[in-house]
């Protein structure tokens, strides 16, 4: 998911005004954000800002990692002895294992898609049982 580096972001709403589904809005200091859940992903943000404020989520994967870590450990302090401590740790490396395990099903699929996309991508759901627009 893209995202603005507000440090860099010079409030020239450039990628504001390029965004194809209006997902980006100036902020009340001009600075630009991108709303993530109608965001589509396409890119055009980034490639039109002068500034390279518009930045690529791998560059976020530490911040989601001490995200995750301090949802693990608020968590945590509702377990009080050391068994339950480390029985929720364990269904905590579970619950991890099975994001992995999606992330890399999906890309399976994703990776598969050369030219029928969407093809693909309703066979693939079709083959999990998974209703189309579900």
């Amino acid at each position: 998911m893209p995202w603005v580096n507000q440090e860099m972001c010079t409030g020239c709403g450039i990628c504001v005004r390029e965004c194809p589904v209006d997902a980006m809005e100036q902020q009340a200091d001009g600075r630009a954000l991108i709303r993530e859940d109608e965001c589509i992903r396409c890119g055009k943000c980034h490639d039109v800002c002068p500034r390279n404020a518009v930045r690529h989520d791998s560059e976020r994967i530490p911040l989601e990692v001490a995200q995750n870590l301090q949802w693990v450990q608020t968590l945590l302090k509702n377990f009080s002895t050391q068994e339950e401590q480390a029985a929720f740790m364990e269904r905590m490396g579970r619950y991890f294992k099975k994001q992995i395990k999606v992330g890399e099903r999906t890309l399976e699929v994703v990776s598969q898609a050369k030219s029928d996309f969407s093809g693909v991508l309703d066979a693939a759901m079709r083959a999990l049982r998974i209703p189309e627009n579900h």
